[in-house]
């Protein structure tokens, strides 16, 4: 961890525009618009995750317009920098959704390494889709330099035949058309009206998960993060990340500070209380590896036990994330951990005030139905569990929210990858009680740790999400819900005991007990690993062969 000391402003780019020695560098400089007086004040990058692939990054451009205003009214330089995005929802289902993990790795790659070698000053970061929320914390905190992250914002809501709804119903409508209970012209209605402009997915699916547990952390400014991407409110809430990045250079505040076990734990809760993304362990886990933090996956399963889930948030629940603004935003939920005695009040935010100080200033909208009251929580313990087991000694993540049951025993159904599993699910060959098992689909195996979004909401969709259960060694989208096992470590092509699974093997899911077994003795699971070969994978070469190769657990994260 880091001092807390007054910096020089230019403590950085000094060496980069001082002196008769960077006359060349000053001169390359002049010619696209810098001055001498833009040069002698401090610069700070502003690294933006623009893209046009996607409408949750889309107005990325718009906004970091703003926050260069917002540092200039404040006295600093804006340099501009972009770096990748990958969309889930859009290449969900595809070869391409194998890149999407990997991404986040090329995020903070890029942001650390322009920010390195134009010496800035510090760093406002700019997410909005999925993996650019943890990419630009992890490249803070390796860089250490005073920054913020300001999150994009959610999308509205579409609406169809007088009914809101976000991309999950789209999702889930494939497995109703497959079924023969929607029909072409009913989907195409849907799906032209699902996403009506810019944002991230509206519900507390991944991005807003995220989202929230950082503006709890305390790297993002308390109230920034639920205002809606296409909000007149938006833009000055960039200006004010602007300034504010340049009062953290004044005093001296850096990302390490602000990101210690306290805080972790802090995102924990929220994503605990506001029934979050299973991806929020990953992420977790790989920002805490970032900022040297000691931090578990079984302190998830630690939290989550101890908080109440409150937040009736989609895709368990009812609501989106401009209701949950209008409710009182990211500020409420944090006044409820704080009121339930679940929040280290004293933990440091970007502002230099505490998240206590901030919780207490929330307001509540009158009859807000967003955010339960501590007296009668949707449940009185949070969305997600670990379990570990046969099956998964290094652990996996199960999603508690949306659903009831805590138990399911049946015999798996093995399938070697995504396609296979939601070809089988689209032909209706799956039966009620099976324990569908997708594996070749961790971080190395897959490689990338693809989400698996297409198959559980084609099962919710036909009608079997409430009598079957899936486990992975990849991931769920956030928009997932169902009695679902993702995460599971090792993966197969690690040696993982999930590569022993046969057709017809007795599983077991047990919250209660924090088990996932399969009904093989010791010998026989050894037996049939040693024994397991997957399927060839042509995805080894090029940079996902270079991700299999160095990427780790996603027990520990699935940092590279």
């Amino acid at each position: 961890m880091t001092t807390n000391a007054k910096l020089d402003p230019k403590h950085n780019s000094r060496a980069l525009t001082e002196g008769a020695a960077r006359a060349p560098a000053r001169a390359y400089l002049h010619g696209i618009g810098f001055d001498a007086e833009a040069l002698s004040k401090p610069i700070i990058g502003v690294a933006s995750t623009w893209i046009e692939t996607m409408p949750c990054n889309f107005h990325l451009r718009a906004l970091a317009a703003k926050v260069k205003e917002g540092i200039r009214l404040a006295g600093g330089t804006p340099m501009e920098l972009n770096t990748i995005a990958i969309s889930d929802g859009i290449t969900m289902g595809t070869s391409g959704m194998k890149t999407s993990l990997v991404s986040r790795e090329v995020i903070a790659d890029s942001i650390e390494l322009v920010a390195l070698g134009h010496l800035f000053d510090g760093i406002v970061a700019l997410s909005a889709c999925d993996k650019t929320i943890p990419g630009t914390v992890m490249a803070l905190a390796r860089l250490d330099l005073p920054g913020v992250m300001l999150y994009g914002g959610s999308i509205a809501p579409g609406t169809y035949r007088g009914q809101d709804v976000t991309i999950q119903d789209v999702f889930e409508a494939v497995g109703t058309h497959a079924a023969g209970k929607m029909s072409d012209e009913e989907l195409t209605e849907l799906e032209q009206a699902a996403s009506p402009g810019s944002g991230a997915c509206g519900g507390q699916f991944t991005a807003n998960t995220m989202a929230m547990a950082f503006e709890v952390l305390g790297i993002s400014p308390m109230g920034s993060a639920m205002v809606p991407a296409e909000h007149a409110g938006k833009a000055g809430v960039a200006i004010a990340a602007g300034e504010l990045v340049m009062d953290v250079l004044a005093r001296g505040l850096r990302p390490r500070d602000i990101i210690t076990k306290d805080s972790l734990e802090n995102a924990i809760a929220a994503i605990a209380t506001s029934g979050g993304s299973t991806n929020g362990v990953l992420h977790l886990l790989a920002v805490a590896r970032e900022a040297g933090v000691q931090l578990d996956i079984d302190d998830f399963d630690r939290i989550s036990e101890r908080t109440p889930l409150l937040c009736d948030l989609k895709p368990g629940g009812a609501y989106v994330a401009t209701d949950l603004y209008a409710a009182g935003g990211v500020p409420l939920v944090a006044q409820r951990l704080l009121e339930a005695g679940l929040l280290h009040e004293h933990a440091i935010t970007v502002t230099g005030r505490t998240v206590g100080d901030h919780a207490r200033e929330a307001t509540e909208t009158a009859g807000q139905r967003v955010v339960r009251p501590l007296e009668d929580p949707i449940k009185a313990t949070g969305g997600l569990a670990i379990l570990r087991g046969n099956l998964a000694p290094d652990g996996c993540v199960v999603k508690l929210s949306g659903h009831e049951r805590r138990r399911h025993q049946g015999p798996a159904r093995v399938f070697e990858g995504e396609e296979a599993a939601m070809a089988a699910v689209v032909a209706g060959t799956i039966e009620r009680g099976e324990v569908i098992v997708i594996r070749n689909e961790g971080p190395a195996g897959g490689p990338g740790m693809r989400e698996m979004l297409g198959v559980t909401a084609a099962l919710n969709g036909i009608g079997l999400g409430e009598h079957v259960a899936l486990l992975t060694d990849g991931r769920f989208s956030g928009a997932t819900h169902g009695f679902m096992a993702g995460h599971v470590a090792p993966e197969a092509v690690r040696g993982g005991p999930i590569a022993a699974v046969h057709d017809g093997d007795e599983i077991t899911i047990d919250v209660d007990a924090r088990r996932l077994d399969v009904a093989l003795d010791d010998a026989t699971i050894a037996d049939r690993v040693a024994a397991y070969e997957g399927d060839d994978n042509a995805d080894l070469g090029g940079v996902l062969g270079k991700y299999a190769k160095l990427v780790s657990s996603a027990s520990i994260g699935a940092v590279t």
